[in-house]
């Protein structure tokens, strides 16, 4: 089967295609940067940006299944062209895609609903590799300062890529929407003990004020909207955020894979030169 990742240089997107060429697929990988990628020997990597359709026809050419993400350009907006891209993809006879979602469906999912296309919807309540934005923080003070410190049943991005995989090479999964969550729910707090265990450090979380944490995220540079919206979500996150779901063992037989075996894949990433050993 021939499978076309976008969001092929990202962590999730490159577990997927690691996991599709382990089963034996033949895998092309969409970027706007192809001389960046970086991708493993076997992968076909084509050039392309989502937010263009007009550059994706080669990339779609001759392709049987597709695996979407939702976003595009330097700003990670979302996408507004989704009809365009399904209407290319039927256009060239993909008849089965997987999309990876956001907080919100797109025009991406609008365009998939009333199209030919057989499709399944990945709904990750939180990445576990979103915690890689501490790492500066870390390894600066030895410190996770946010106001948010309420249990998240964050999900390996392995685990993602492994269900998006079964869902792209295997019938069955038309038409679902996988909620899918690591195996137990961690506060920030919790988290930054086990990313402490990791790298041979004690670390301290410090919980912010709503005032402190309004001047952390516009530090960042983002827009009174976005912050506000940080600020409601640390406050009223939704229930399902620590609901620890089975859909990723049910789906692959094997259990979701802990946050402690992810902060010991990634301990290297928090640390510095001068930490002692």
């Amino acid at each position: 089967m021939r499978i076309l990742v976008t969001g092929a240089t990202g962590k999730i997107g490159r577990h997927l295609i690691d996991e599709l060429q382990r089963t034996g697929h033949q895998v092309r990988a969409l970027t706007r940067t192809p001389d960046q990628a970086d991708l493993p020997d076997g992968v076909e990597v084509v050039p392309g940006d989502l937010i263009n359709a007009t550059t994706l026809e080669d990339a779609f050419d001759g392709i049987d299944t597709l695996h979407l993400i939702t976003f595009g350009g330097d700003q990670m907006e979302d996408l507004t062209n989704g009809k365009e891209i399904v209407t290319l993809a039927e256009s060239h006879g993909i008849t089965r895609a997987t999309v990876l979602a956001g907080w919100a469906p797109t025009s991406i999912e609008e365009a998939l609903s009333v199209s030919a296309i057989a499709w399944s919807r990945l709904e990750p309540v939180e990445v576990m590799v979103n915690a890689l934005e501490w790492s500066d923080e870390i390894r600066n003070a030895g410190t996770v300062s946010m106001l948010a410190n309420y249990p998240s049943a964050m999900v390996h991005e392995a685990d993602i890529a492994a269900v998006a995989a079964l869902a792209l090479t295997s019938a069955g999964h038309e038409g679902r929407a996988y909620s899918l969550t690591g195996p137990e729910a961690l506060t920030a707090e919790q988290r930054t003990r086990v990313i402490g265990d990791a790298t041979g450090r004690e670390l301290t979380f410090v919980q912010l004020s709503e005032a402190e944490e309004r001047s952390r995220l516009a530090s960042y540079g983002y827009d009174d909207e976005y912050v506000e919206f940080g600020i409601e979500l640390a406050l009223d996150p939704p229930p399902a955020a620590g609901h620890v779901l089975s859909t990723v063992e049910d789906l692959t037989g094997r259990p979701a894979r802990t946050f402690t075996q992810w902060a010991e894949e990634n301990a290297d990433q928090f640390k510095t030169a001068t930490w002692p050993t």
